[in-house]
């Protein structure tokens, strides 16, 4: 098994934790906003898409490093519609994701696996 290399581990513990952090905190709001059900389920899958993209990270699924950053892309889509100081900070953490997780080692880690070393 290859070593996962630092910033596929910072990245995908990341996510994790965000994603854990956030589906928590947004249980609450199942209970105070009933008119906002789909809203909030949305919202929930986000957390849980979080957490699955770190999940395939560490296992070094190439389609997962996509995924994460298809995730950054969407909070950078929906931070447009609130201020310009939240997009332009959304798009920094999207340089930052697709930086790490392009970085030579990082690609090295996501190759098939399948394919003979040497």
């Amino acid at each position: 098994m290859k070593n996962r290399p630092l910033p596929v581990v910072i990245v995908a513990l990341a996510l994790i934790v965000v994603g854990f952090v956030g589906f928590t905190y947004h249980l609450k709001d199942f209970f105070n906003h009933q008119e906002q059900v789909f809203e909030i389920i949305l919202i929930q899958l986000l957390r849980i898409l979080a957490i699955v993209c770190g999940i395939l990270l560490l296992r070094a699924i190439n389609f997962g490093r996509w995924l994460a950053i298809a995730w950054v892309l969407i909070h950078v889509l929906i931070s447009v519609l609130n201020s310009i100081s939240e997009m332009i900070a959304h798009i920094v953490v999207l340089i930052i994701v697709s930086a790490l997780l392009f970085l030579p080692k990082s690609s090295f880690y996501f190759q098939d696996r399948e394919k003979p070393q040497g």
